[in-house]
């Protein structure tokens, strides 16, 4: 069965623009999708229980929707530096056609 590609992410990583497609389903979370597409070392830690920040990102291009904080998410950027009102866990956020067009840099 063939996919339609139909959401469209710009992540900045260590300096470069990049852009990566997923559709609704491939993915569980933002984080499982960067981990695969990129395999960023030391990544997504905790298995995306929201506990270890490793998977620390910067939404670029926000709507108020997408910086509403889940789970265990608040609790542990509160104890990590470098946070702003933009961050969030990559593995707090589901992938959904809501991310389509969604900047993000990674921490």
């Amino acid at each position: 069965m063939n996919r339609k590609f139909d959401i469209s992410i710009t992540v900045f990583l260590n300096g470069e623009k990049q852009s990566i497609m997923t559709y609704q389903g491939e993915y569980r979370n933002l984080m499982a999708l960067l981990y695969d597409k990129f395999y960023i070392e030391d990544f997504g830690e905790c298995k995306g229980t929201g506990r270890c920040g490793t998977c620390h990102i910067n939404i670029l291009n926000h709507s108020e929707e997408l910086l509403n904080k889940e789970g265990n998410e608040t609790t542990t950027l509160n104890k990590m530096d470098f946070v702003d009102s933009n961050s969030r866990l990559a593995c707090q956020i589901m992938i959904d056609k809501k991310l389509h067009g969604l900047q993000i840099e990674v921490v």
